[in-house]
């Protein structure tokens, strides 16, 4: 499976809603609270290339961007394909 980050706040409802369509899709990712973590909150805005939103998305070191780009990808079927186990192809 790809490395996958979400930089999210706790009541956030997009960052709820992208957790939700990756765990609909089994795919395991790493949740990053940047509430209460300035130094976290600056990583995730330098790799967003100045993007202060949450949810900001990464797969492996391909950035997303937010729910509404996640959810554009999976509706293209686009998603699919970077959630596959590359280990086995």
């Amino acid at each position: 499976m790809p490395k996958i980050e979400l930089y999210t706040t706790p009541t956030c409802p997009y960052c709820l809603a992208a957790k939700a369509l990756l765990n609909k899709k089994g795919a395991s990712f790493t949740e990053i609270t940047v509430v209460g973590h300035p130094q976290e909150r600056e990583k995730m805005i330098q790799r967003a290339n100045g993007k202060q939103t949450v949810p900001q998305i990464f797969i492996d070191d391909y950035h997303v961007g937010g729910f509404d780009e996640l959810s554009a990808m999976d509706r293209a079927g686009k998603l699919d394909p970077l959630l596959e186990d590359r280990a086995a192809s």
